[in-house]
């Protein structure tokens, strides 16, 4: 399932291709024709991202609300629209223009929303560390209360928006929290420490369109930003990610997994003790 940063890329790129613009929208697949009709011709006001939450306004409040879930692409197309056929049965949603197409497709929501509606949407979701108005202490007040592991609080969206199993785990190992912590157990500096680590990680994954966590591309792809150059990584690297079984890169122990909310969990038990 893509993590937030991948959805405030997407409201970026949107917004590039179509803001300002009243392009046509149609879902020649069908199911979403009525959703459609709604918003056909109306103009593009902006894309915005709330975790893995992508909100579209048209004019005339009314609002395109997706969430990819685990299958679903939703992919901007460049180069002018020469009316293609898309493949029937595929395609929930087509937005386009002269000069570009995207195309929607296998989202586990596609709707139009009232504002009211989005607000709704918007108020069971934590805090965005993306979002310049992300408050850190309504997610502590939830995990400081919760015998729940920090595993799992991490993987809930009421508590944090945007995370994922990949930031999970390797947030957890980058600051050696001991991911079977309960929120009870978890200390204030240990949650400061992940947040202020997802506020400085999360953003690097949407100029990159990568998760980066490995210190050196870190670095690298900071390096990068703050000469304004625009980096392309060619690889996602992990610390524990999908590395069961081998050397953790800090003290050599075997990673291990396990599968916690719903997902695998990948920890290093020598390395992450910390509570």
């Amino acid at each position: 399932m893509p993590e937030g940063h991948t959805i405030h890329r997407l409201a970026l790129d949107l917004d590039r291709a179509f803001a300002g613009t009243h392009p046509s929208v149609s879902s020649p697949q069908g199911r979403f024709a009525a959703g459609a009709a709604l918003l056909d011709g109306r103009e593009f006001l902006s894309a915005d991202a709330w975790g893995k939450h992508l909100f579209v306004e048209f004019a005339g409040d009314a609002w395109l609300h997706v969430h990819l879930g685990l299958i679903g692409t939703f992919v901007i197309d460049d180069t002018p629209w020469a009316a293609e056929a898309p493949v029937l049965g595929q395609l929930r949603l087509r937005i386009a223009t002269e000069q570009h197409t995207a195309d929607l497709r296998g989202p586990m929501t596609c709707a139009v929303l009232t504002p009211p509606e989005v607000d709704a949407v918007v108020a069971r979701l934590g805090p965005d560390p993306l979002r310049p108005d992300a408050d850190p202490d309504r997610a502590w007040a939830r995990i400081s209360r919760s015998r729940k592991s920090i595993a799992e609080l991490l993987m809930n969206q009421q508590v944090i928006a945007g995370v994922g199993n990949v930031y999970r785990c390797e947030i957890l190992h980058r600051h050696r929290i001991a991911p079977f912590t309960t929120g009870q157990q978890l200390k204030p500096g240990s949650w400061r420490l992940i947040w202020d680590d997802l506020v400085t990680l999360l953003p690097l994954g949407v100029a990159t369109t990568r998760i980066v966590t490995v210190p050196e591309q870190v670095e690298q792809v900071q390096a990068a930003l703050a000469k304004g150059e625009e980096l392309r990584l060619p690889e996602r690297r992990s610390l524990v990610y999908k590395r069961t079984g081998q050397p953790c890169w800090r003290c050599g122990s075997r990673i291990r997994e396990r599968a916690v909310a719903g997902r695998t969990l990948y920890w290093c038990g020598r390395c992450q003790r910390r509570h």
